[in-house]
């Protein structure tokens, strides 16, 4: 595949830390467990998708683009960071999103409006309805006179998969021992980018439930980067994503407080909540294992935490109050 543009959004390498007292919390060696810290890129409050950013708003920059158009749920991280990279580069964003105004309030819509983003609200839509809602509102501004360019779900394909690509390499270079790198698979391309940089047997995605066939999304953008067949080799775990994606299960929220309180460290209830959970599951059936250097990959979302009332309300009802 030819080599995509690219813009500078971020700085680079993002923080390896080590997590020793949630490593021995789960049983292991303290130095078996690490967090990659791409919560910490400075872009629009931080996340994995600024990396796929970096190439797919590179290739929208270099078909002349002055605005840019992307599909996601309410409290996509995705979309907020679409909002935020515009802002950086002086480009106009619309965000088209399921459902109506006052359906969903703070969190990364807050961030969305401070960023300078407009919503377009598409009703009752699925993801096949949105990416058409989204198409149209691209030639409707291209009407207009404006020079827009549609950015694909979650930043997801081949072309913004190479930054994650790239990030398996930045890994590689912080911490050669690697065995097994644990992330969240939503749309498919930061586990996809992995995959080719790492090799599907160094990458376990934890399905959160964002897509249907998730496999296929990462197979398909993994073998367009790598050349080569990879679906019957991914590793996935698919027990996470309870009764639906975007609903709190006991086991992400029990992963949320378990890194809070050994590691001082926030994750999100849909994305890093659940792929933490997926770890934790790995070390009890032992495909996670003591002496094996495990990378957690913390891809960001913690605004995502604010903007879900489940968790919120459950987090406030366990305050704890000093006893008079």
């Amino acid at each position: 595949m030819t080599p995509a543009p690219s813009t500078s959004l971020a700085s680079w390498p993002t923080p390896l830390e080590g997590a020793p007292r949630l490593a021995a919390a789960l049983g292991l060696r303290e130095a078996d467990l690490w967090i990659k810290r791409d919560d910490l890129i400075g872009l629009g409050a931080g996340g994995n998708k600024v990396r796929k950013l970096e190439y797919t708003v590179g290739a929208a920059l270099a078909a002349g683009a002055d605005t840019l158009v992307t599909v996601g749920a309410p409290q996509s991280n995705h979309a907020r960071l679409t909002a935020a990279a515009g802002a950086k580069l002086g480009l106009d964003v619309v965000l088209v999103f399921p459902g109506g105004p006052g359906e969903s309030r703070s969190g990364n819509l807050t961030l969305d409006a401070l960023f300078g983003a407009q919503v377009h609200w598409a009703g009752d839509a699925d993801l096949q309805r949105l990416v058409a809602v989204a198409e149209e509102v691209v030639e409707v501004l291209r009407r207009r006179g404006a020079r827009a360019e549609l950015i694909p779900f979650g930043g997801s394909s081949a072309v913004g998969a190479r930054g994650y690509e790239q990030a398996g390499r930045e890994l590689l270079s912080q911490i050669p021992s690697l065995d097994l790198a644990v992330v969240a698979l939503g749309s498919g391309g930061t586990m996809a980018g992995l995959v080719a940089a790492l090799g599907a047997d160094r990458v376990l995605g934890v399905d959160t439930g964002a897509m249907d066939d998730p496999a296929a999304a990462v197979a398909a953008m993994a073998g367009e980067l790598t050349g080569s067949a990879v679906r019957d080799r991914l590793r996935i775990r698919s027990d996470q994503v309870g009764s639906g994606y975007g609903r709190l299960t006991e086991s992400t929220a029990a992963a949320l407080r378990l890194v809070a309180r050994t590691e001082g460290i926030a994750l999100d209830p849909v994305y890093t909540g659940r792929a933490m959970a997926g770890l934790l599951a790995a070390v009890r059936d032992g495909t996670v294992a003591a002496g094996r250097t495990t990378v957690f990959w913390h891809t960001g979302g913690l605004p995502g935490l604010f903007g879900h009332a489940e968790a919120v309300d459950r987090f406030d009802r366990a305050l704890s109050v000093f006893p008079a």
